[in-house]
């Protein structure tokens, strides 16, 4: 431990201030040690699709279900087992539909107020008597009483009895059944790891991370979308055009309007000025079932995206020709276009465009902004800079993020490590020096947060790299062909390569190596990551190298639901190990709350250990025998006399 003992001991000493405190918390922390493991659950490139996440997280990831079929699955039918778990999931809206149906008489609430009682009592049987009175949002002097009752109440039947009765009595039971399942819900999961991309494609990614803010525990490692969106709100101009490009390519202008005050309108007045044809349809708005379009509109956010793109790939290219350590020469391509001909050169070979109207490119001077676009993308940058809601999402993600994390001997990164076609480490060049591996994310990191805090200009140009460079861990492939996919319909063009990594996380031994490299040596560790949608539907397997790695991305965005054939993959880590399941179908909360129908998984991988893990054998356990020790240091200062 790097840190003055002695002067945290006295610390301490200011907390604990005699011999009797200072046993009563080592007797406690000693307890807690012995105290089954929380449960960890991990969730990745859920790219906005905000009812699907909250249903992970608010039936427990599964968890909960679980304790209500072990309580009551040979007393109560399978409707009411499902009308209990959708009760707790979704608390306020289900007691109204139940309220409507003149279906809450004083009995049903007597039921359903002990069934809650017993599944939250099983929910809190790993936690400390105080954690679980912490955990309930409101009457806990109740809710303790309720919960630790014990099995064979003998005299206190009728006293137990009372409460109950008082508090349907008083007209408070549906308060009470809110916050029993409120705290069912949080006891569930004891801490949430976020593997990357909130941001992109669903429409809400802000509700998502209003809610992780709220959240009692969790961790985010940073996927490629989401350090676009801290580019934009550095003001580095090239991620603000992806992003909005981003928002106009799946119908989400609403966030940056109605969520971030960004006023797009003088773009909007732009596009439809300046680009008079009818766009390609490859830039026409993707369309899911909560965005539907007319056709007038459509052309309208084709018209936005071939705006904005054009802004884009100009100040991209003034970005590669000032940073030629990127390596990026190949993506210059507003110069190879030949207009007479109607083709783009890329790499030697010649693509016929399906659209050469670009009234803005100075064919002189292909990366110049026009005037009105220099003016534009000024506005806009300054609006992602000040946007105050913008920021606030944005500090959060840099107070809970990071580069990778590694917890409880798991190794969590998004995407990658940039290697080479040996297995060697990658040896990149940031901001003058050169690293590889893990040193290479440790320095990245820093300067991550450089380029926010200290206002770094090198490291926030870096962030559009990071984006979508060859040798970004958070990217993964050769190269991002944005250009190719909109202006080409020769498909061979759109093709990303993949860099070797995704080739050797198949390999056991690498995989072994990379979790030496950065300090983890127990056997029962692994590596997950996300960002490439896992095709289970043309049986991929979210699982690599014989257990040691675990691609989670299984396809929360529904635009890759069609690819992957499952709707997000679960994984979550408790005291008896690994479990991974894959959402089989979600279409909505309201259907849920209406059918009472469960979310079918199916489980992909169960990675059980042996020996039943415990809060000692964790990092939080690590922790807490530090603090054991030091406890102990200050017992026998007081047994000395020296405090």
């Amino acid at each position: 431990m790097e840190y003055n003992k002695e002067g945290y001991v006295k610390l301490l000493a200011k907390t604990f201030k005699n011999e009797d405190e200072v046993l009563e918390e080592i007797i406690n922390l000693k307890a807690i040690l012995e105290l089954p493991k929380g449960t960890e659950v991990f969730l990745s490139d859920v790219h906005g699709e905000y009812e699907p996440f909250i249903h992970v997280l608010n039936n427990g990831a599964g968890r909960i279900r679980n304790k209500i079929d072990l309580s009551y699955k040979g007393t109560l039918s399978l409707k009411e087992r499902n009308k209990l778990a959708t009760l707790i999931y979704y608390p306020e809206e289900k007691l109204k539909q139940i309220k409507d149906k003149k279906e809450n008489t004083k009995e049903w609430y007597k039921d359903v107020i002990s069934r809650l009682i017993e599944i939250c009592r099983m929910a809190g049987g790993k936690y400390t008597r105080s954690k679980v009175r912490k955990s309930i949002p409101n009457f806990k002097y109740i809710m303790d009483e309720l919960l630790h009752a014990p099995e064979d109440v003998g005299n206190k039947a009728e006293y137990y009895e009372a409460v109950i009765e008082s508090i349907i009595e008083l007209g408070i039971a549906d308060e009470v059944i809110i916050s029993i399942s409120e705290a069912i819900k949080q006891m569930s999961i004891d801490h949430l790891h976020i593997v990357g991309d909130i941001y992109d494609r669903g429409i809400h990614p802000d509700y998502i991370l209003e809610k992780l803010m709220q959240f009692h525990s969790v961790d985010i490692e940073w996927g490629n979308h989401d350090i676009l969106w801290m580019g934009a709100t550095l003001g580095n101009m090239a991620c603000i055009a992806n992003v909005i490009r981003i928002c106009a390519r799946y119908g989400n202008i609403r966030i940056l309007e109605d969520t971030y005050g960004i006023n797009m309108r003088p773009l909007s007045i732009f596009a439809l000025d300046t680009y008079t044809e009818v766009p390609p349809k490859r830039l026409l708005p993707r369309e899911l079932d909560y965005n539907k379009y007319s056709e007038s509109d459509k052309i309208i956010l084709a018209k936005i995206q071939k705006a904005i793109a054009v802004i884009q790939f100009k100040i991209e290219g003034q970005l590669i020709k000032s940073h030629p350590e990127y390596n990026m020469n190949d993506r210059l391509l507003l110069d190879k276009i030949d207009y007479e001909k109607g083709t783009v050169n890329i790499c030697g070979i010649e693509y016929e465009l399906n659209d050469t109207n670009f009234p803005t490119i100075d064919r002189d001077n292909p990366y110049k902004l026009t005037d009105t676009e220099k003016e534009l993308i000024e506005r806009l940058r300054e609006s992602f800079m000040e946007s105050a809601t913008l920021n606030e999402h944005i500090k959060f993600l840099y107070a809970k993020g990071a580069t990778y994390k590694i917890f409880n001997s798991n190794l969590l990164m998004h995407a990658c490590i940039p290697i080479n076609e040996d297995g060697s480490y990658t040896k990149v060049t940031l901001l003058g020096k050169t690293f590889g591996g893990k040193e290479y994310l440790d320095h990245l990191d820093k300067a991550i947060r450089k380029a926010y805090f200290e206002g770094e200009k090198e490291s926030a140009d870096y962030m559009w790299y990071l984006w979508c460079g060859k040798d970004s861990p958070f990217f993964g492939k050769d190269k991002m062909t944005t250009f190719e996919q909109y202006f080409i319909n020769d498909k061979a063009s759109h093709k990303e390569h993949k860099i070797p990594y995704y080739e050797y996380i198949t390999k056991e031994e690498f995989c072994c190596k990379v979790l030496k490299d950065f300090g983890i040596k127990e056997e029962f560790s692994h590596i997950i990551n996300g960002h490439v949608p896992v095709k289970a539907k043309d049986g991929e397997s979210p699982v690599k190298a014989n257990g040691k790695l675990l691609v989670i991305d299984g396809g929360f965005a529904k635009g890759y639901r069609e690819k992957t054939g499952e709707a997000g993959f679960i994984l979550s880590y408790n005291s008896y190990g690994l479990m991974l399941n894959a959402n089989k179908t979600f279409e909505s909360i309201q259907k849920v709350i209406e059918t009472e129908d469960e979310v079918p998984t199916e489980i992909m991988v169960s990675d059980q250990i042996l020996e039943r893990k415990r809060v000692g054998d964790t990092d939080i356990g690590k922790e807490l025998k530090e603090q054991i020790e030091c406890l102990e240091e200050l017992l026998g200062w007081y047994r000395k006399g020296k405090v």
